[in-house]
């Protein structure tokens, strides 16, 4: 549990902190005709995105969050709005992956169709989906082939709605595609490309999330043991053992001098390959996993971060590649190994920092050590804005609270939290408030 130190004054300003930003995120929203609203990546933009990365459909759970946190219905007002605006863009969207397309996007509306008890929500999720089953040619649905843009993650999306055989057919294809190495496979993200990748957004592990989770579904043995292949590929990269975890970004290096040898984040580093591990164990129900999650815990811990040490290191806050995304990892490991506190709030500090507030609210601006001004647009979304960094405040202040550590809807790459019986736990909900059936 929480020591007293964490006092709740403390708690209270991250909690207004939070709020905060869902204000400034909620202000930033655009009529997109028929009540529906849409959010720009940026303020500045003059069109709406429709994405789960960093648009609409990563907006909608944030307001999820809000509204169970808080209780007040205007979030859940706008989520139902927005989900309006989802469903709208179902048609014109011509991506079907998860981060980047239609499947992000049929999750989201899934989720305001079960928490809202919205029919339209939910039948807009199933055309979405029945539009990418439509443009599925056996292999693949365009050049990317992992998780965030490929089929991985249109495989764990289908899981997560339900349609294994549909899960299993978009992970099939990963058998054939495997490129052999001394310790196990890997795959190339796109056709072309030199690097290979390792980690979970675009590398190795994101497409071994997949196969594990669909192939310990549906009790194909020969998915796991590729999942199991792909992961030994990447353990036997590692260069901080044997207490820490660290696999370079890529090899060759992905975009040469451009890509920093090694990241800490949940995209490209540690951060992300912990929670692949702590799936690996739920899924193959493996004790042998949470050793390799606590070695890229050490490394996270021990690594500098969140402070900004050299140009480069660790200038994001978001959800994707920076703080608010090891602050997640950080929450898992309270809740299920009553991990020490103290990190988790070195991260939340560090955010609370960096934010921008004023009379419009609180945001976060990204740094580009390359780019002149280097100080980046606050943008809105799940991978570098208001809406990720908003859910895993308002998850620490939760758990501070002694209130249930998952969120209001989980999202398929990131493991539920296990308690030490084996059961995850239930979602925290307003009073009087029942899931829709």
């Amino acid at each position: 549990m929480i020591p007293k130190q964490v006092v709740e004054t403390e708690v209270d300003e991250v909690e207004q902190l939070a709020a905060d930003a869902l204000r400034w995120l909620t202000a930033q929203a655009r009529p997109t005709g028929d009540g529906g609203l849409g959010w720009p990546v940026r303020p500045s933009d003059a069109t709406t995105e429709a994405m789960f990365y960093d648009g609409t459909a990563g907006i909608v759970p944030a307001l999820l969050e809000g509204w169970r946190h808080f209780g007040d219905d205007a979030y859940a007002d706008t989520a139902l709005r927005a989900a309006r605006g989802l469903g709208a863009a179902v048609e014109e969207t011509g991506d079907s992956s998860l981060y980047f397309g239609l499947t992000g996007m049929a999750i989201a509306l899934r989720a305001v169709h079960d928490d809202l008890g919205d029919a339209a929500s939910g039948a807009a999720a199933d055309r979405a989906m029945e539009l990418v089953r439509s443009r599925f040619d056996g292999t693949r649905w365009g050049e990317l082939f992992e998780l965030m843009g490929g089929n991985a993650g249109i495989g764990l999306g289908a899981l997560a709605l339900g349609d294994v055989e549909f899960a299993v057919q978009a992970v099939e294809p990963y058998a054939d595609a495997a490129e052999r190495t001394a310790a196990g496979v890997r795959w190339a993200h796109r056709p072309g490309a030199t690097g290979r990748m390792h980690h979970v957004s675009h590398g190795t592990l994101g497409i071994v999330c997949a196969l594990a989770a669909i192939g310990a579904t549906a009790g194909r043995a020969d998915l796991t043991e590729l999942a199991l292949a792909g992961a030994a590929d990447v353990v036997s990269r590692d260069e901080a053992g044997p207490d820490g975890f660290l696999v370079p970004h890529s090899d060759p290096r992905h975009a040469g001098e451009r890509t920093a040898r090694h990241n800490y984040g949940w995209c490209h580093g540690p951060a992300g390959d912990a929670q692949v591990f702590r799936l690996l164990r739920d899924a193959l129900d493996d004790s042998s996993w949470p050793e390799l999650a606590d070695r890229c815990w050490h490394t996270v811990v021990h690594s500098g971060l969140p402070a900004r040490l050299t140009p480069g290191f660790w200038d994001n806050s978001g959800r994707c590649c920076g703080t608010a995304g090891v602050l997640a990892l950080a929450c898992d490991r309270i809740a299920e190994q009553a991990e020490s506190p103290e990190f988790a709030r070195v991260l939340v500090a560090d955010l609370a920092s960096r934010a921008t507030r004023d009379a419009d609210g609180a945001r976060w601006s990204n740094v580009e050590h390359r780019a002149t001004p280097s100080e980046l647009e606050a943008e809105t979304g799940w991978a570098m804005g208001n809406a990720g960094i908003a859910r895993e405040l308002l998850r620490w202040v939760r758990l501070n609270r002694g209130g249930a550590p998952d969120y209001a809807f989980a999202w398929p790459d990131q493991p539920a939290v296990r308690r030490a019986s084996g059961q995850a736990t239930e979602p925290i909900r307003p009073a009087g408030v029942e899931a829709a059936s």
